[in-house]
C-alpha cells in the first residue's frame, strides 16, 4: 500500500495564544538525501513550540513552519544514501520542525531506535530533552560521578530527565520547583533535595545543604536575575549551563568571581545546530543512555497525552506549568 499524498498537520495560523493552532491538510513530505520519512505515532510538546506559536522563535532556514521538535513512529520511506534504517523500523527522532503532523521527514542521523518495551507515546518524550540534557550536562558541563548539580525547573521534561541521568551516573542532584507536590515527585525520582523557589531562597538553601560549599554544575532555564545567584553557588571550577531564558536575556555577572574561582559560563541552543553535530549527540546517547532505557532504569516522565487535533489544549497545559514531565500529542 502506497503512501498518501496529503496528511493532517497542526499549523500556526498567526502569532498568538493556543487558539491559533489549527488542523490543516498538508502534502506528505518527501525525504531528501540522508533523511527518513516517519509515520508519526506521537509527538512531544516543548516550550520552544510555545515560543514559536507566539512569534518569538522562528524556525531556522529550511525547517518546516509546523511546530514540533520530537517524534516517534515508523519509518515509512527512505531518502538516498540512508543505510542505517529500513522501512518499518520503529524510531524516535529529533526534528527541527514539523512534528505536529501525521508524517515528518527527519535526518537519519538524528533518529534512534524505540527502546525495548516503549510505546510511541513514551518514545516521543525522549529526543528533545535527552539530546538537550546529554549535550549540555555531560558533554559541555562534564558532570562526573561524585559531583553535584543544581537543576532549575526540576519537574519539567528537562528537569526530570536531568535528575534521572545524574542519579544513574553517580552525581548528587538538587532541584528547584514551584510547589510541594513537585518537590515530592522530584525527590522520589532521585533528587537529594527539592527547593520550593516560591517559598525559599534557593541560594540560602543550597548553601545550607552543602555546608556552604555550593555545587559543581548548574543547569538553568531561567536566566535574568538568576545569573548572579547561580554564580554565587558554583564551587571552584564550577560550570553554569544556560539553556533557556524564561526570566530574561540580561543579568549581572561578577567577572571577578568567575576569574578567581575559574568558573565556566556556557550556553547552547539545539534546534539550529548542524545535522552532523546532532548526529554525534545521537551516537553518544545510543552508546551511553540507551542501555539504561533497555534495562528499565530510566524513562521519560509522561504527564498527559492529547490527540493531535487538540494541540491547543496541550499548549494551554504547557503554559500553566502545572504539569510534571512531558506533554505528548498522539496520532493513535
Amino acid at each position: 500500500m502506497g503512501l498518501p499524498t496529503t496528511m493532517t498537520a497542526i499549523e500556526i495560523a498567526e502569532s498568538g495564544g493556543p487558539e491559533v493552532l489549527r488542523p490543516v491538510e498538508r502534502p506528505v513530505p518527501v525525504p531528501e538525501a540522508g533523511e527518513i520519512l516517519i509515520a508519526v505515532g506521537a509527538a512531544g510538546v516543548n516550550r520552544p513550540d510555545v515560543a514559536q506559536r507566539m512569534g518569538l522563535y522562528p524556525p531556522p532556514p529550511g525547517a518546516s513552519d509546523l511546530p514540533g521538535l520530537e517524534v516517534a513512529g515508523e519509518v515509512a520511506a527512505i531518502g538516498d544514501g540512508v543505510t542505517q534504517w529500513q522501512e518499518g523500523d520503529k524510531v524516535c527522532a529529533l526534528v527541527s520542525g514539523g512534528g505536529y503532523a501525521q508524517y515528518v521527514s527527519a535526518p537519519a542521523a538524528q533518529a534512534l531506535p524505540v527502546p525495548s518495551g516503549f510505546d510511541m507515546v513514551k518514545a516521543a518524550g525522549i529526543p528533545e530533552t535527552f539530546f538537550t540534557v546529554w549535550s549540555n550536562v555531560f558533554d559541555r558541563g562534564r558532570l562526573a560521578a561524585g559531583e553535584s548539580i543544581l537543576i532549575h525547573g526540576g519537574s519539567s521534561g528537562i528537569g526530570t530527565t536531568a535528575i534521572q541521568l545524574a542519579r544513574e551516573f553517580g552525581a548528587t542532584a538538587y532541584v528547584t520547583v514551584a510547589d510541594a507536590a513537585k518537590a515530592r515527585y522530584c525527590e522520589e525520582l532521585g533528587a537529594t533535595a527539592a527547593i520550593n523557589y516560591k517559598e525559599q531562597d534557593f541560594v540560602d538553601e543550597i548553601r545550607a545543604l552543602t555546608d556552604k560549599a555550593g555545587v559543581d554544575v548548574i543547569l538553568d532555564m531561567v536566566g535574568g536575575d538568576y545569573l548572579p545567584r547561580n554564580i554565587r553557588l558554583l564551587k571552584p571550577d564550577g560550570r553554569l549551563l544556560q539553556i533557556a531564558l524564561m526570566g530574561g536575556v540580561k543579568g549581572e555577572l561578577d567577572l571577578g568571581r568567575v576569574m578567581t574561582r575559574r568558573l565556566t559560563v556556557t550556553g547552547s541552543t539545539l534546534r539550529p545546530r548542524p545535522v552532523a553535530m546532532k548526529g554525534e549527540i545521537a551516537d553518544s546517547l545510543r552508546e551511553r543512555v540507551w542501555p539504561l532505557f533497555d534495562a528499565g532504569k530510566i524513562s521519560p516522565v509522561i504527564h498527559q497525552t492529547f490527540p493531535l487535533a487538540e494541540a491547543s489544549r496541550a499548549h494551554e497545559l504547557m503554559e500553566s506549568s502545572s504539569h510534571i514531565g512531558k506533554i505528548i500529542l498522539s496520532n493513535a
